[in-house]
Order: C-alpha cells, then structure tokens, then sequence
C-alpha cells in the first residue's frame, strides 16, 4: 500500500531535529519509520514509512501512543493527503515461522520500499536497522523524538487498528475490536473458552493449552 504528498513536524520544539540534521547533511528524502503490533497474540505486525515536507507541516504529530483514538484517525486522515507514506504488514504465519523480530523488521522494510520514491536516508524507531541499501538511523524512542517516526507510528497503529476492527467482524468471540489482540484478562479468557483461531500467533505464549 503506498501514497503521496507532503508534510512535516510540529509536536514540540525541536521535534523535528533529526530531520533538519539530515537535511543539513544533505539527505532530500528522509522517511521515518515505525511498527504497531509487536506485542499482541493475534493479527498482523503492521509498519508504516513516511516522507515530511517542512514546507506543509501538520501540527499535532506525537508518538501514536500518547494520543487519542480521534485524534489518531485525524491526524491518519492528515498524513495520507499530505505526505508520502506506504505500509508493510506481517501476517500470523510469517511472524510464528520467521519470529515477531524479524517480522517487525520485514513490515519495516515492506514499508520503505514500497514509498513512491526512494528514500534517500532513513530514521527507524528502535536500536535495529533493516534490510535497504540506504544510509539509516535507529533512534531509540524514535517516535518520541522524530517527527517522521511519529508520523509513521500513527500511520501504522491506525491502519492495524483497522485489521483488527475487520478481524472482530469475523471472530467477534474475542472481542479484537477492544483490545486490537494484545493479552487482555478479557483476550486471554477468550482464548481459554475458545482456543486460537486463524488470526492467533501461535507461537506466542498463552495462545495454545
């Protein structure tokens, strides 16, 4: 999945310091990037990768987390007219056969090379690199301190919210629409009547007797 446009910062003074550095390095095409979806026991590990324009910012960019689910889907709604963005999503059998690390990894780099075009540097939340061949950068709490991080963490926690609100709609039984699949005392009652269905990551603890 994949679009453009522009867009950049404005969450705090100095939110956007990673992006001016690299821009006074000489980097043009920065992409932040970050994952939703490590944690849970059911549903898809899910990355997004977004290009800012400091010509158009957008006020409000925060790291997903700290933010409202209303104020999440505006801000979605912001990033995907005015910026370049693509998402890169794991699914439940990939991350059981090749683990959630690696998973997470591989939605990131899904995510960088589907943009529109190429970026020229990459800022990735975390302390791993990922597999491109261009000049990256991971920053611990990245979506707390970049900008572009922070807007690709919205993107990414919107759009697997999304995948588990249609997940709900076909084994409404567990109730993903709430807890999106992370291991709830609701979620883990679910899977204690039930067991695990398609949608559960098996190789993870609490999934199966």
């Amino acid at each position: 999945m994949g679009g453009r446009a522009k867009l950049f910062s404005v969450r705090a003074p100095g939110y956007d310091h990673f992006e001016r550095l690299y821009v006074r390095r000489g980097f043009v095409r920065i992409a932040g990037v970050d994952e939703a979806g490590r944690g849970p026991l059911a549903g898809p590990v899910v990355a997004a990768a977004v290009v800012l324009d400091p010509a158009s910012p957008i006020a409000g960019l925060a790291d997903s987390k700290r933010l409202s689910e209303k104020v999440r889907e505006a801000l979605y709604s912001s990033i995907k007219k005015r910026a370049s963005w693509s998402v890169g999503v794991v699914g439940p059998r990939d991350i059981e056969r090749i683990n959630i690390l690696r998973a997470s990894l591989e939605a990131m780099r899904k995510a960088v090379i589907g943009l529109p075009l190429p970026p020229d540097c990459v800022l990735i939340d975390g302390r791993d690199e990922i597999g491109v061949s261009v000049f990256q950068e991971a920053i611990v709490r990245g979506d707390a301190r970049s900008a572009s991080i922070g807007a690709a963490s919205i993107m990414a926690k919107v759009t697997r919210d999304r995948m588990m609100r249609a997940l709900h709609r076909k084994w409404p039984q567990y109730n993903f629409a709430k807890h999106k699949g992370y291991p709830t005392a609701e979620h883990r009652a679910a899977l204690s009547r039930y067991g695990p269905c398609p949608a559960h990551r098996r190789t993870f603890n609490g999934v199966l007797p």
